[in-house]
């Protein structure tokens, strides 16, 4: 049935997609793909908010348990995050994996006023902005980044899971994951946010993550299958064990 849906409803650009995304009905199918035990801590006070319409069927609940999910049940000794915003992920991830070291990386204001940045990215905060939430919570497990992914080269050891959540750009995108695939330990997750194949038609930006990943998918950077949770916008992905 879900094959069908995609082939009725995913853009043949996406034909890769096609054939690697596996839509799941809740976290907890996710949880038996993996073998997992534990729920999610969804300790982010935001998730039921509805403030565009882009937020129906519950969009940042589902997010926020395709995240969590993850994230508490890896227990990553190194995350990284692309894409800081207000910091209200780094919270989440924070939350169900206090232990880990958290990296978190955006694009300086500076840099995106000298148009540096790509154009679709979710917002532009000014600089003091830039992880309000998870600085109001005084975490110490969380390391800000400020620079511009297209230059950055991670160094800050084998990472366990990435969320990939910066410039949506088709070549962010692509470059971004690539970059991080290089230092992701076998075994680990790489998870991209406004990817639904779906909805590619639907939002610019869905559809711009989507020719990345599919990109990623052709030239054989990512194999295997990619877990949507319905009505959510996180692709996930399992780097493969050597």
């Amino acid at each position: 049935m879900i094959r069908k849906l995609l082939d009725k409803l995913v853009p043949r650009d996406y034909c890769c997609l096609e054939k690697q995304v596996i839509e799941l009905n809740s976290f907890e199918e996710l949880k038996k793909v993996f073998g997992w035990l534990h729920d999610p801590i969804l300790d982010r006070p935001d998730i039921h908010d509805f403030d565009y319409v882009e937020d129906v069927n519950e969009r940042r609940l589902r997010d926020a348990e395709s995240l969590a999910t993850v994230i508490r049940n890896v227990q990553p000794e190194v995350a990284l995050e692309i894409g800081t915003a207000d910091g209200m992920g780094t919270v989440l991830m924070s939350a169900n994996a206090p232990s880990s070291s958290i990296y978190t990386v955006n694009i300086s204001p500076d840099e995106i006023l000298a148009g540096k940045g790509g154009r679709l990215t979710t917002v532009a905060l000014e600089r003091e902005k830039i992880g309000s939430a998870y600085r109001a919570r005084e975490l110490s497990n969380i390391t800000q980044v400020y620079a511009n992914t297209a230059t950055w080269s991670p160094d800050i050891g084998t990472i366990d899971v990435a969320f990939i959540d910066g410039c949506h750009d088709t070549k962010f995108v692509y470059n971004d994951t690539r970059k991080v695939l290089r230092h992701m330990r076998p075994g680990g997750f790489v998870l991209w946010h406004d990817f639904n194949p779906l909805l590619s038609e639907k939002f610019p930006w869905i559809g711009s993550v989507c020719r990345g990943v599919d990109k990623l998918c052709r030239d054989g950077s990512i194999c295997g299958r990619i877990f949507l949770i319905r009505d959510s916008w996180v692709g996930i992905y399992r780097v493969p064990f050597r």
